[in-house]
């Protein structure tokens, strides 16, 4: 039997901890021979590798922890890639915050402006990611990624390359773990549709009722990372359903963009911050499990999300989760090829989209603008085009006005001149 191996890239990240005690926590499931972390920053590495080495002494694991800054390396013979990369670093993300700011925009790590410069840098390194799967892996390798903006990055590779791939985010999860807290019980069954960080749960049926309206103002995952709105009685009766925090963005998009312009620090400049404390405490040679103030990241139950579909796909069990996956009819009113997020069965079989049927004109419509302008985006980031990217912006719900969007644009793209060589050729 070959060796089963797990591959984090970005593993200097701060939340490879909540990802370790993930793999902890299903040793039996998953029992990997050798875990391999990779980073770019020594310095990071060596920290956060540190703790993750005293997280497997303490949680059992016998198997081997390799640290590299090595990409081919971290990936020969890999069984499955657990992908949590940012490129150009929190100092990408602040400016993608802020610039936006400036033509009266929302800047947003994954939704609006903020979401498509992150996509512009992110794309070509995880195609790059891709191919490097394909020259090394283990055969029938896995990619799972829950690096932003999620959505795109799985539009862009599962159309893009012939790679084994699961997009995730811990947005649904938490979602449903809401509607649980909300009913005080799991015994429920539920609808999903959307795109990530575009979602809604739109049906919640227990003992026979439908109940999804009445927890429309209820439930619904408060991210740390969304500034929370509360939503008016007429608008839950436009669209009674449970919807994810970023659809916040669209809701009540003037008040999302002063609640952005009064904040004294921006999300990404709060993040550092956090990062920074994080890194002195994982320094720690005592620490040996992950420390709380973890949660304050916005990152909670990312892992569940990640291990448990690991879990699904290697021991073959047929499972449920919500995760994004090419469409191939379950979204009536969405082209085959577009990514979505929606139940998938996970299993030996890989990831079947689950058919969708509880919807509205509403949902339909901004689903569609909002794929529009993800397929645009990956076309100005896969070949550096200027005009894909400013059609990009002009299709998208929360932009959409040239006078702004051009020369917004020009600044950002100038501002990321180093992570976009493809645009400066």
């Amino acid at each position: 039997m070959s060796k089963l191996k797990a591959a984090v890239i970005g593993a200097g990240s701060t939340y490879t901890p909540e990802l370790i005690e993930g793999f902890i926590s299903r040793r039996e499931s998953l029992p990997w021979d050798s875990v391999t972390l990779m980073d770019i920053d020594p310095k990071r590495l060596e920290i956060v590798g540190g703790l993750a080495r005293r997280q497997l002494e303490a949680g059992g694991y016998r198997g081997e922890l390799m640290l590299t800054q090595d990409a081919d390396r971290a990936i020969d013979g890999a069984s499955f890639v657990f992908a949590q990369i940012r490129v150009g670093k929190m100092g990408a993300r602040i400016l993608d915050e802020k610039i936006p700011l400036k033509y009266g925009l929302l800047g947003q790590e994954t939704t609006g402006a903020g979401g498509f410069m992150n996509a512009l840098r992110t794309v070509p390194v995880i195609l790059e990611l891709a191919e490097t799967m394909r020259r090394g892996a283990a055969p029938g390798a896995w990619l799972i990624n829950f690096s932003n903006p999620s959505g795109i990055i799985a539009e862009a590779v599962l159309n893009h390359t012939a790679l084994n791939m699961v997009g995730l985010c811990n947005c649904p999860v938490n979602m449903l773990r809401e509607v649980a807290d909300s009913l005080g019980s799991t015994g429920f069954s539920y609808e999903y549709v959307g795109l990530n960080h575009l979602s809604w749960i739109t049906s919640v049926v227990r003992d026979g009722e439908d109940v999804v309206a009445a927890l429309s103002g209820k439930a619904g995952a408060s991210m740390k990372n969304v500034p929370e709105i509360e939503y008016d009685d007429a608008l839950l009766r436009a669209v009674p359903y449970i919807p994810s925090s970023y659809l916040s963005y669209f809701y009540t998009r003037d008040q999302q963009l002063q609640k952005c312009l009064k904040a004294e620090k921006t999300r990404g400049e709060i993040c550092l911050e956090l990062d920074e404390k994080l890194m002195r405490q994982y320094a720690e040679p005592d620490l040996r499990v992950k420390p709380p103030e973890l949660s304050q990241r916005g990152g909670a139950l990312y892992s569940t999300a990640a291990v448990s579909a690991a879990d699904a796909i290697l021991n073959g069990k047929d499972e449920i989760h919500v995760v994004t996956a090419k469409n191939n009819g379950a979204v009536p009113f969405m082209d085959d090829s577009d990514v979505v997020e929606v139940k998938c069965m996970l299993g030996k079989g890989g990831v079947t989209p689950q058919p969708v049927r509880v919807y509205n004109d509403y949902i339909a419509g901004l689903m569609r603008a909002v794929k529009a302008y993800e397929k645009l985006t990956v076309k100005a980031a896969v070949n550096g085009d200027s005009d894909a990217a400013l059609a990009a912006l002009m299709a998208h719900p929360l932009i959409g006005d040239y006078d702004r969007a051009a020369p917004m644009l020009s600044e950002m793209l100038e501002a990321n001149r180093a992570f976009l060589p493809r645009f400066f050729v």
